[in-house]
């Protein structure tokens, strides 16, 4: 017990040097542009139109690729806000304000970050689908998931998290479809 409590205690500290580094960056417009559109289209904007694009042209395996994403995606979110309200972690936002952005959390809860675990849930089923899109793919929830922790949402540890749990569960509903 006492070597777990050691670990989270050295992830944390390691959360909050990274928040404090991040929270007091000023970075390019062009980053500072790109993270708030990456984390409003995380909103599920994003996954709509992606959904509703393959649905129109995605070929014959688009109707269980989307399918897939969905199942994966409505898990995620079942079990994202049940985790938060089970670990209770605070967000980076309470502990220091951000420097050039002041958006406001959708929820209290930072652990695990909901907009990464949803991110990669929807997306690996797709590139088990579709490979040849697999780096545009990666590439939007990546976005979504750094976004997170650069908006001062989330810590790293919250995202690394969400994203792990979150490909997790795609795959999952792949080879369950």
């Amino acid at each position: 017990m006492d070597s777990a409590r050691v670990v989270l205690r050295y992830i944390e500290s390691r959360d909050h040097t990274v928040m404090r580094r991040v929270n007091t960056w000023r970075p390019p417009r062009w980053v500072r542009v790109w993270m708030l559109c990456a984390t409003r289209g995380g909103d599920g904007w994003l996954w709509y139109a992606m959904a509703l694009i393959l649905l129109l042209a995605g070929g014959q395996e688009r109707f269980t690729a989307v399918g897939a994403s969905v199942l994966a995606s409505a898990f995620s979110i079942f079990l994202f806000l049940r985790l938060k309200k089970l670990a209770g972690r605070r967000r980076p936002c309470m502990f220091q304000p951000h420097c050039w952005t002041s958006l406001l959390p959708p929820d209290q809860f930072s652990f695990p970050s909901g907009h990464s675990m949803t991110a990669f849930a929807f997306v690996v089923p797709l590139i088990q689908y579709y490979p040849s899109l697999a780096a545009g793919l990666l590439f939007c929830a990546a976005s979504v998931a750094v976004s997170r922790i650069l908006l001062g949402m989330h810590f790293l540890s919250d995202v690394l998290a969400g994203s792990i749990l979150g490909a997790a569960l795609g795959y999952a509903a792949f080879t369950l479809i």
